[in-house]
């Protein structure tokens, strides 16, 4: 029996690095977004709400820390899942909440939900981390584009992607392989992109209804996420695609931090 040739080698590692991408890229802006979002919440918290916090989670745990938890739990909580996106039909115009978040099972319904568990004081201490450390996840999740959208391919999940040399789909490329293709990440990235944000941003993107934020990531999705892409059976993402795609990410990660920012100064103490 011949040895395998390393062009099948190399092609074998291509297809399982693609199956581990599938396997995680339901998980939005991937735990490298979240935890920016985190980063960025806690530069702009009132220090009376950031004491609330600490009081809540000890003196060790950071919103950063915390905001991968609710894709952690999803294997363990598999009803959880529904709630980190909403369905709007990429060619709506608008949300139907009973088209696009049945029985309630949806991003903008699990952050009023938890929102309201948080704002109030006498609800169990348990449930109030918990709907705060949802409510880190979702607002997050919220903000990217292929998470406030449907086209009939679960998110993007479907969509085969080569992404500079890579397969992997369309999803996954959103969740972290623009991030991680910048190669700038964390706390650096986090304090770059909120050194940037004026406070006449933060006071606009503080306005505005859950609803209005999702339509928000959903033109995104229509405009860039699948609008830029090139109309090839697999299509084939390099500079143009990323190039388009990069301030998109940044600006969507800069504006979830801001607004998470904002219902906790309003929620907590």
């Amino acid at each position: 029996m011949r040895p395998k040739s390393h062009w099948f080698i190399r092609r074998a590692l291509l297809v399982a690095c693609a199956l581990v991408l599938a396997s995680t890229s339901t998980l939005a802006w991937g735990p490298e977004g979240h935890r920016d979002i985190g980063a960025i919440v806690e530069k702009n918290l009132k220090p009376e709400t950031l004491a609330a916090i600490k009081a809540m989670f000890g003196p060790y745990d950071t919103l950063a820390a915390v905001s991968v938890w609710a894709d952690d739990i999803r294997d363990e909580h598999p009803e959880t899942g529904p709630w980190h996106y909403i369905d709007i039909p990429l060619i709506a115009s608008s949300i139907d909440m009973n088209r696009d978040c049945r029985n309630g099972d949806c991003v903008i319904a699990k952050i009023h939900e938890f929102e309201a568990v948080l704002k109030n004081k006498s609800a169990d201490p348990t449930a109030r981390r918990d709907a705060l450390k949802f409510l880190v996840h979702f607002v997050g999740d919220l903000h990217q584009p292929l998470h406030c959208e449907d086209n009939g391919d679960k998110g993007g999940n479907t969509v085969q992607v080569i992404f500079f040399g890579q397969p992997m789909n369309l999803h996954a490329v959103w969740d972290g392989g623009i991030l991680r293709r910048e190669k700038v990440y964390g706390l650096k990235l986090a304090s770059d992109l909120n050194g940037r944000i004026t406070p006449a941003e933060k006071t606009a993107w503080a306005r505005g209804s859950i609803e209005d934020w999702a339509m928000e990531g959903h033109a995104l999705a229509v405009q860039v996420a699948y609008g830029r892409l090139p109309h090839e059976a697999t299509p084939n993402l390099g500079d143009d695609y990323f190039n388009a795609a990069l301030p998109v990410v940044e600006l969507q990660i800069e504006k979830a931090g801001v607004r998470l920012a904002s219902i906790l100064n309003r929620t907590l103490p």
